[in-house]
């Protein structure tokens, strides 16, 4: 197969004032798939920017670089904050992964903190209990959260301000209240059935315990304010032990749980190395196992041989190499990942470049494949999902910040601690209760996990992205990569662009979004694709920001239009050098 040299537009045309794209009169000829014209602009400043899925959530981030924090320091206030704003999706009892850019080093660090299964949640204790698969709600799909450690690890590591500062815009809005987006008032009232169900959940996010709260209309949740100003005073301790780990056992006991005080307070993340590939001459990195991450490298992987650029932007042939490539790269993700702690992940063996070209040889370039083996794994139920959130960061030295944080379905496990003002995540759900599965369920260990934050490097090119949306994630990042590396798109256009996903393990299936040209559409049918056609900025595809550094110093930064997201610049230091003027 031949291999076309792609220039990659994305900078280098930005200095002489075009980020790419193609102009009104070019969009017209619809005989051909092209490159979208985006509905906004990429962010460009010298300073910091915060892209995150809630306008004042990113506020909260760049007012901690306009204080002198650094990217990390901005990424632990713009999460808490969207943990407060966007309970549909994250909060204090979800998990939390990063990729970290230090750019004094040039090194990419990775951050797992994700919990584990109780001591005594054990296959054998739930098959006693009834149960053939694991619960999808309740105590029992509930793991130790890890955000509290994952940002304690952080700005122990790498932060420069202390807690009260980093939280003290979440505590805020949490005591005064912030207005609701029409985005997360609609999930909200999706799920006023299951915040009804308890007394705790109805307190807490239901207007006087009954109904959800409207678009527009303030919230506030000062239980959540009293929680956060533990961990401002104390640390992770202020989560992990003392009222916060005595809520969490409290709705433990009550519900029939098996969580211990060891379970919370010996809990730590792991710094660990990201795996990485390269693709058209970028090093692309993803979180390694337990996550999702490697489904996205092995894509690449087998998308590498096609002359993707050749195909064109929203060709059939391009689309179909993708969809079959997921389908191929997930099948061996399901056979083989699990909690490395517990079981041996062969990394190296499924990111090798000539096992992926043998693997690639298995896409019939005229034809769907239905069924690819390996089988579904048992216990992991189809996905799609709109149940996280993500944000990127990077300051004014080019350090970034790649996060991902979520509570896994929804509002999680439809259980709050006793005056704790936070969900419990339900990610126990994706164990597997087969025994001698890489994921089976075990004490102390963790889930399968869908959520990946990503980041990608070339020259003096640096991109922290992700988009969020369960078992889309892996898929989506490939598919911006391509957007990228293939087609030269400015990093807004790659998130804009449209999208396929499929959330199932097996069959021909495929959601795709209508921006795909409908002959385009009609070609992938023909080849046996069972397209369902969807409208922009549905919720199935997922939502995503980036940031990126670049050359002499300028920094752009970008944020989709299926969520309520903003990439907010900060801003230069304006009053302070007129102040020292003599």
């Amino acid at each position: 197969m031949k291999f076309r040299p792609v220039v990659v537009v994305l900078l280098g045309l930005a200095f002489a004032g075009d980020l790419g794209g193609v102009t009104a009169q070019e969009s017209q000829d619809t005989s051909r798939p092209r490159v979208p014209v985006v509905g906004r602009s990429v962010v460009a400043t010298t300073f910091g920017i915060v892209a995150a899925s809630q306008p004042l959530a990113a506020r909260a981030g760049v007012q901690i670089l306009e204080r002198g924090g650094n990217a990390i320091d901005a990424a632990i206030a713009a999460n808490a904050t969207i943990g407060l704003m966007e309970p549909t999706g994250n909060g204090l009892g979800g998990d939390l992964f990063i990729i970290y850019y230090e750019a004094k080093s040039g090194t990419v660090y990775g951050l797992n903190s994700s919990g584990w299964a109780p001591t005594g949640l054990t296959t054998d204790f739930l098959a006693a209990k009834g149960h053939k698969t694991m619960p999808q709600r309740g105590i029992y799909s509930v793991t130790v959260p890890g955000v509290a450690a994952g940002w304690d690890a952080m700005r122990t590591r790498f932060g420069t301000k202390p807690f009260s500062e980093l939280l003290a815009p979440a505590i805020y809005y949490a005591e005064n209240g912030f207005p609701l987006s029409e985005t997360i008032a609609a999930g909200w009232g999706r799920s006023e059935k299951m915040l009804s169900a308890h007394p705790n959940s109805a307190h807490t996010y239901l207007i006087d315990g009954k109904r959800a709260p409207k678009a527009g209309e303030v919230f506030r949740n000062p239980d959540l304010a009293g929680s956060l100003r533990l961990i401002a005073e104390k640390g992770r301790d202020g989560y992990y032990k003392g009222k916060t780990a005595e809520a969490i056992l409290a709705i433990s006991r009550e519900q029939g749980g098996t969580f211990t005080a060891a379970d919370l307070g010996e809990f730590q993340p792991e710094w660990v190395t990201p795996i990485k590939t390269s693709y058209r001459g970028w090093n692309v990195y993803e979180i390694g196992p337990q996550t999702q991450g490697i489904s996205a490298l092995m894509m690449l992987n087998l998308m590498e041989p096609y002359p993707m650029a050749d195909y064109g932007f929203h060709s059939t042939d391009a689309l179909h190499v993708m969809i079959e490539a997921k389908k191929l790269a997930y099948a061996d993700m399901l056979r083989y990942i699990g909690d490395p702690r517990f079981s041996r992940n062969p990394v190296d063996a499924l990111l090798s470049k000539p096992r992926a070209l043998d693997r690639a040889k298995l896409i019939d370039k005229a034809k769907a494949a239905c069924q690819v083996e390996p089988a579904k794994l048992p216990g992991i139920t189809d996905a799609q999902g709109n149940d996280t959130i993500y944000m990127s960061a990077i300051d004014k030295d080019g350090n970034i910040v790649s996060l991902i944080q979520s509570n896994y379905s929804g509002f999680g496990s439809g259980l709050v601690p006793p005056g704790a003002g936070f969900m419990l995540q339900n990610r126990g759900g994706l164990f597997s209760l087969e025994k001698s599965q890489p994921n089976t369920l075990a004490p102390h260990k963790r889930p399968l996990h869908t959520i990946i934050p990503a980041f990608m490097e070339k020259g003096e090119q640096r991109i922290g992205f992700g988009i969020m949306g369960g078992w889309n994630q892996g898929q989506a990042h490939a598919q911006f990569v391509a957007n990228i590396a293939d087609y030269g798109m400015t990093i807004q256009q790659a998130l804009e662009a449209g999208r396929f996903t499929k959330g199932s393990f097996e069959g021909c299936d495929v959601q795709i979004e209508s921006l795909v040209p409908e002959t385009t559409r009609a070609e992938l049918k023909a080849r046996g694709h069972d397209l369902r056609v969807v409208q922009p900025r549905s919720g199935s595809f997922g939502y995503g920001q980036a940031v990126m550094s670049g050359p002499g110093g300028v920094h752009f930064g970008a944020s989709e239009p299926r969520h309520d997201g903003a990439a907010m610049p900060q801003a230069p230091p304006v009053f302070e050098a007129v102040a020292r003027r003599p």
